[in-house]
C-alpha cells in the first residue's frame, strides 16, 4: 500500500508539473497595441510583426506557431508578442475583431482569422466597386463593418462564440483603431515586410522562416545568463 501511495504520489506531481508547463500557453497579457503569450520571466521575447491579409503571415503561422507554443512557450523559455502591421483597412478591422472579448481569447481569435485567410482574401479580390467604396468612405464604424460583413468575418468570430452586437462594439472603438493605425506607422518604419521578427527588442534582418527564427531565439538563449 505504501508502495502504491508512493506511486501516485509521483503520478500526481508529474501531472502537476505537466499543467504548469502548459499554463504559459494560457498566459496572456493585452498592451495597448499587441498580445504577449507565456512566461512573463522568460529570458527571450520575440515580436512578429504580422497583418491578417499577409499570405506569408498565414504560412509562418501554420508552419511556426506549434513549434514555438511547444518547443519554446510552453515550457517557459520564451514569450511572444503579437503586433499588427496593419497594411490596409480590411487588416484593421480583421485585428480589432481578434482583439474582441478577454485577453485569453486572443490566441484562438488569431488562429480562426489565420485560417480562414484564403477564403476572406479571395473575397476581397473578388469586391465590387460598391463594396470597397463602403469600405473606404464614410463613417469609419460603419466602414469596419462593411468590410466584416463582405468579408464574412464575422461568422469567423460567431463560430468562436461571440454575437454580432458584441463584435460591433469592438469595430466602434474609434480610439483603439487610431492606437493601432499609429503603432503599426511606427512599426512599418523598422520593418521591410511581414512577416518579420524582434528577438529582445532587436529586428532581425533577413529573417522571415521559422528556421531563421529558431537559430536567432537559440543564439539569444546561450546569451542569457543562467538562472
Amino acid at each position: 500500500m505504501k508502495r502504491i501511495l508512493v506511486c501516485l504520489l509521483a503520478l500526481f506531481a508529474g501531472v502537476a508539473g505537466i499543467a504548469a508547463s502548459e499554463n504559459w500557453l494560457t498566459t496572456v497579457e493585452r498592451t495597448p497595441v499587441s498580445h504577449l503569450v507565456g512566461n512573463p520571466d522568460a529570458p527571450v521575447t520575440v515580436s512578429e510583426y504580422l497583418s491578417y491579409t499577409c499570405p506569408h503571415c498565414r504560412d509562418f503561422s501554420l508552419q511556426g506557431d506549434e513549434v514555438l507554443k511547444l518547443a519554446y512557450i510552453q515550457p517557459g523559455k520564451l514569450r511572444l508578442e503579437y503586433r499588427h502591421a496593419i497594411a490596409n483597412p480590411e487588416d484593421l478591422t480583421a485585428t480589432m475583431l481578434a482583439r474582441c472579448g478577454a485577453p485569453e481569447k486572443f490566441p484562438g481569435n488569431h488562429a480562426a482569422l489565420m485560417a480562414a485567410q484564403p477564403r476572406f482574401n479571395a473575397l476581397r479580390r473578388l469586391a465590387t466597386k460598391s463594396q470597397t467604396d463602403r469600405w473606404h468612405y464614410g463613417d469609419k464604424a460603419a466602414r469596419r463593418r462593411a468590410i466584416a460583413s463582405d468579408l464574412n468575418l464575422y461568422e469567423i468570430l460567431e463560430r468562436r462564440g461571440y454575437s454580432q452586437a458584441e463584435l460591433d462594439r469592438c469595430l466602434a472603438d474609434q480610439a483603439l483603431a487610431d492606437r493601432l493605425e499609429a503603432s503599426a506607422e511606427s512599426d512599418w518604419a523598422k520593418i521591410d515586410g511581414t512577416p518579420s521578427f524582434a528577438v529582445n527588442g532587436e529586428v532581425l534582418k533577413d529573417v522571415y522562416t521559422l528556421q531563421g527564427l529558431q537559430q536567432a531565439i537559440d543564439a539569444a538563449s546561450a546569451a542569457s545568463p543562467a538562472e
